[in-house]
Parts: C-alpha cells; structure tokens; sequence
C-alpha cells in the first residue's frame, strides 16, 4: 500500500505553487522505480532532485562505499582499478552527485583549500601563475583562496593569520621577502608551504625559482656579443631574492668579461613597477655617467626606463639598449619590441602548487625546483653608437 501510495504521489500533475513538485514532475528521468534504484519513495524523490549519496553511488555501480569514496578522491583515486574507478565517476555525475565539503573536512581533518598571496595583482607577471595555481589544484579538488598583499609586511601578516584561521591546508607564497619572519612562523607551526619565484633566507621551506642567474648570464652575453662594454643595471628591491639574485648575477658577468664594475650606473628600485623604473632612470639620466645598454630587473622597470629614454628624445636601441625580465604578455607587442627573458609563468605556478599538494598528502622534505629561463632577443636591443654619438658625448 505504501509503495502504490508513493507511486501515485510521484506521478501526480505538480502544482504551479509548488517548485519542488514541479522539479520531480519535469525531471527527464521519468520513473525512478522503472530504473531499479530503490524502493522507498524518499529515495526515489531524493535522486530526482540531484541529492544522491556516497551510499546511493556505491549501489548503482556495484561496488562498497568505501571504494567509491577513494574512486572520488583524487587523491586515493590510483588505490582504485582504472576501469571501476572510471565507471564510478560515470555513476557519479549521473545521479547528479555532489561531494559534500564540510562532511569531507570533518572525516579527513582537510579543508581543501590553500592560500594563496601574491605582491601585486596589478604586475602582469602573475595572472598565469596564478591559473597554473588554479588548475593544478582543481585537479585535486583543492581551492585557491587568493590573497594580493600589495608588497605590505602587515598587510601579508595579517592576510595569513585570516587564512589561517580558515583553516587553510597550506601556503603559495610569492610575496616573500629575504628577511621574511611571517614564513617563518607558518613554517614553525607545521603548516606546509612552497614559495613562488622568491625565496627567504630565514625561512627553509620548499620552493619553485626560476634560473635568474642563468637568465642574466644570457642577457649580458647577448649585449657583450654587440659590443656593448658600459652597461647599467636598474635592479630588483634589495629585500627581495629575485633583486639579489640578478644584482649579483650582472656584476659576476661585469667580471667575467673583464669589464670594470661602476656603482655609479646601478640604481636598486624601490619596487618592481613602472613608476620605480621611471624613477630610477631619471636617477642615471642625473649622475651623468655614459652607458650604451641598460639591464631592468623586470619588464615593468624596463618600460619606466623607455620612458624616460622617450622624454629625452633618446633613441632605443640606436643610442641606449634595453632589456627586461619575464617576458610578460604585451613585451613583444612594445615599440621597440623589449628584448626580455622569458619566465614559465604558468609551470611556475602550477609546479608549486604540485609541490604542496605533495607536502600535505605525502609529508615530502623541503626541495627546491628552479625552472629554465629563455631568452626572448627583439627589438630593443642593437649594437653601441658610434663614438661621440652615445648618452653623455660616450
């Protein structure tokens, strides 16, 4: 009598004041007891509406609950046979199920979610690092809480304590600093974490860099091989690793080549943007000391140098070459094209990314992965002017 009763309230003409109904009565499955998933009613209404269980999965593909719950998780998914795992996820997705989020934290003690702190949003170098980020993750069913500390030590500081009391499963940090004491409170309190293009150097953590000295190394033997000898250098902020790291990869070239260190043509910016490298250009343009290349410790310097070049009708790369680092998206599109060093942005983020997942599921030591960098040669690179015809009677 129950189930007769069931089937008639199933197959009743919905009301039009009632949505719930109306769901049941449009859903294009038609008759869930002609489909052998159940015999109770609550069940059958249950699947109509997209709110099958763990349990009701495991029942239509034939298998314990506990292999659907592993066939589900990325993380435990090679634990199951392919083809079962495969057929689950089939089963899975047609009977609408959805993994439910707080019953999966409570269970594993995860909540799925990293955070994620960038310097700037606003600098085009990390849009694609974060999509690597993001699809590295959606692969494991993890969520990137994306934080811009706007290069602030209290506005990183307290985006990290906020985080942290999401319960975050870990940190992708590119915002580090060489004297960076939040990382290292994150890392005393065993929290898993991977930085991003910089590194601190009080805070052993695991890491994913780029070459920057191979990189630098490359640009001054390009600019050497056109003859360039009086190079100048607009470097990186000196709390950062990556403005260390390619100040002291140009002057180990300067000596390399044989060719005489002059501090009066390096100027360390105060950040890395456009303005900085308007600023810094100037600074060189008023020691009056000649050079006839110019090295940027990141594109957005080098577009404040042109600039400046530009105000003082200074031709590039006919009297001043000047080159960049990242190769961001529009550098090519330039005029002059910018001669640069290309960053794997999006690999950048999503190997770090990887790395943490590998931290919080397997426990892996601290390791560091340097990617290889490319050198992009365009247009705003070209050999010296003849004598007398450079930047300052040089």
């Amino acid at each position: 009598m129950e189930l007769q009763e069931a089937r008639q309230s199933l197959q009743r003409p919905a009301r039009q004041d009632s949505p719930r109904s109306a769901a049941v009565a449009r859903h294009p499955s038609g008759d869930c007891f002609a489909s052998g998933w159940g015999r109770s009613a609550a069940r059958c209404y249950r699947l109509h509406m997209g709110g099958a269980r763990l349990v009701d999965v495991a029942r239509e593909a034939g298998v314990h609950v506990g292999t659907v719950s592993r066939a589900l998780n990325p993380a435990t998914r090679s634990r199951v046979n392919t083809v079962t795992a495969a057929r689950i996820i089939e089963v899975a997705q047609r009977l609408g199920y959805e993994t439910n989020v707080v019953g999966r934290a409570l269970r594993t003690h995860r909540s799925h979610t990293v955070g994620a702190l960038i310097p700037d949003l606003t600098n085009p170098l990390f849009p694609r690092i974060v999509r690597g980020i993001e699809d590295s993750l959606a692969k494991a069913e993890y969520t990137a809480l994306i934080t811009s500390t706007d290069n602030d030590a209290l506005r990183e500081r307290k985006a990290i304590a906020v985080l942290r009391n999401r319960q975050v499963d870990g940190f992708l940090i590119a915002s580090a600093r060489l004297d960076d004491p939040a990382l290292r409170e994150i890392i005393e309190a065993s929290v898993p974490l991977v930085a991003l293009n910089r590194t601190s150097l009080n805070a052993q953590t695991s890491s994913v860099v780029v070459d920057d000295q191979q990189g630098i190394a490359d640009v001054m033997a390009h600019l050497v091989t056109l003859g360039h000898q009086h190079i100048a250098h607009v470097a990186g902020p000196a709390d950062t690793s990556t403005g260390q790291a390619r100040l002291e990869a140009f002057e180990a070239a300067l000596d390399r080549y044989g060719l005489q260190r002059r501090p009066e043509l390096i100027v360390q910016a105060p950040s890395y943007s456009i303005e900085a490298g308007t600023w810094c250009a100037r600074e060189l343009f008023k020691r009056g000391r000649p050079f006839t290349a110019l090295v940027a410790g990141n594109d957005l310097l080098a577009l404040g140098v042109l600039d400046v070049l530009k105000e003082n009708y200074v031709p590039c790369p006919e009297r001043v070459s000047v080159v960049g680092f990242n190769d961001i998206d529009f550098a090519a599109r330039m005029s002059p094209s910018l001669t640069t060093v290309r960053v794997p942005k999006y690999e950048l983020g999503a190997r770090g990314a990887q790395l943490l997942l590998d931290m919080i599921y397997r426990g892996r030591d601290v390791e560091t992965v340097t990617l290889p960098v490319t050198l992009m040669i365009r247009g705003s690179t070209g050999p010296p002017p003849a004598p007398g015809a450079g930047l300052f009677g040089l």
